[in-house]
Formats: C-alpha cells, structure tokens, sequence
C-alpha cells in the first residue's frame, strides 16, 4: 500500500512533467522530420530536409553567431561583477542592506520595464547617452539601430538585470564559509588577494558551476527586451536564436521549421550544460 500511495503523490506532477515538458519535447522532435501543413497541402514526412534548409540558411548562421557572441559577452562579465558585489557587500558596510537591495533591485524588474528604461538611455538625441555625451561635444548616435552596437547596448541591459540574481547565491556561498580560514590566514599574514584566489575562489566553485549553467541558459533563453527595443534588427544583428524561433513559428507561420531550430537549440544547450560539468567538475570541490 506504501507505494501505492507514493505513486498517487507522484501522480499530478508526473502528468504535468509529461504533458507540458517531455510529451512537446517529443512532439517537437518528430515535426521537425515533416513539413508544415497548410490548409490545401497536408504534412508529409520530408526526413532529414528541414535539417538541410537550416544548414543553408544564413539567417540562422548569422542568428545563432549572434547567440554565441551575446553568450560570451554576458556570462562571464554577469559573474565576474556578481562576485565583486558579494564581496563587497558581505562585509560591514554602512547600511550594508541597503546597498544590497540596490544591488538585487534590477532583479525583480520585469525584463519588459527594464527594455523600456535601457530603451530611453539609447534614444538618438534625448536618450540619457546622447545627453551625457553632448556634454562633451560627441555627436548624436543611434546606438540601437548601428549594427555595430546594438548587440553590445543590449548585453549590457542584460548584464545589469542578471548580476544582482547571481551576486545572491555568491552571496549567501561566502556567508556559510568558516570564519578560521581569514582567522588563519590573517595570523599567516597571507594579503586579501592571495586569500581569495586560494581558499576563497576554490570554496565558490560549486556555486560559480550552477551560476554558471544558469547563466548560459538564460543567455538563449532571453529575447522578451528584443520585442521591445529592436526587433532583431537592424539586419538581424541583434536577432538572437530563440526570438529567430518565435519569427518562423508566429510570423512565417512554418511550425516544422521552427521546430527543427528548437531541436537544434535542445541540443545545443545540452552540449553546452555537459562540457561545462565535465570540465569544471573536477574543479568544484576544493582540493
């Protein structure tokens, strides 16, 4: 009767796991081998051709080139700061709580608002940028619409909003450290420096592991300020991969293409999250 009763807990979070994660999983999978019915032409199995189109497509090459340039760009500057403010923060400060709800506040910001306040710092010529600027004598720039810059403005929109998230889990990592160790290292005469690129760095590894696969995960997951403040553009230079999906499947309409790019995306990330642990597994624990 015990498992009985086991199974019937399990039982609504497994038909929830199943309906809305593994059984679109699967379904998106298998769509991807068939092409996109229409109301005159019915979907036909097309195998590996969708794969094909993708693999010519320079839409995709240059979206998913985007994807990884923004990745690079943002994970590791989002981690580094967020280390430096929980550093900073976990020691006694003037109204230390204060600093550290200012640190945490762009967290809780819908990604929609923060778009919106970035939006007004990149307006040409009344944006908060062009003002500080033209205190200098710098002409008026259209940073969101020069495809050079429009991917940097928003990695660092991105790179704002995700710190304060990361500096907690650093945060609350320092605070379970034993005090011996500064204790000791003090009476070593070992310099601040020195103490964290030994001891402190080290004990943070498991939390810069999962900080660091969350941080690639939302590096391609977040596209909500694209609908905001550029659309993609201009000339796809700021289009990422998943808000290139939500074009093919919502305004191309072509739901078997865009369930190939999800794939690809499924694995991608799944590529990434598993090199990450095998590479910086053996890093983790403090040695």
């Amino acid at each position: 009767m015990k498992h009985v009763y086991g199974w019937l807990l399990l039982t609504p979070a497994a038909i929830l796991l199943v309906g809305f994660t593994h059984y679109p999983a699967a379904a998106t999978l298998i769509d991807s081998f068939f092409s996109t019915a229409t109301a005159v032409r019915p979907s036909r199995f097309v195998g590996f051709g969708n794969y094909a189109s993708l693999a010519a497509d320079p839409v995709f090459w240059k979206v998913l080139g985007n994807n990884f340039r923004f990745a690079l760009g943002t994970i590791p500057t989002s981690i580094a700061l967020a280390m430096v403010m929980a550093l900073w923060v976990n020691r006694r400060l003037p109204a230390r709580g204060l600093v550290r709800m200012a640190y945490f506040t762009p967290t809780v910001l819908p990604m929609i608002a923060v778009a919106n306040l970035w939006l007004y710092f990149y307006t040409p010529q009344i944006g908060l940028l062009d003002k500080i600027g033209a205190l200098f004598g710098a002409p008026s720039h259209n940073w969101l619409g020069d495809p050079d810059t429009v991917l940097a403005c928003t990695m660092v929109m991105v790179v704002w909003k995700e710190a304060g998230f990361f500096m907690i889990f650093y945060l609350a990592a320092l605070q379970t450290l034993p005090p011996e160790l500064q204790e000791a290292a003090s009476i070593e005469g070992a310099s601040r420096w020195y103490f964290f690129r030994r001891v402190t760095f080290p004990l943070l590894m498991p939390t810069t592991l999962f900080v660091l696969v969350n941080a690639t995960i939302n590096s391609f997951k977040l596209v909500d300020h694209l609908f905001i403040m550029t659309k993609g553009g201009p000339d796809n230079a700021s289009s990422l991969l998943l808000y290139y999906i939500y074009q093919v499947a919502f305004s191309f309409f072509d739901t078997a293409y865009a369930s190939t790019l999800t794939v690809v995306l499924l694995l991608l990330l799944a590529g990434l999250a598993l090199a990450q642990f095998l590479l910086i597994e053996r890093r983790v624990h403090y040695r």
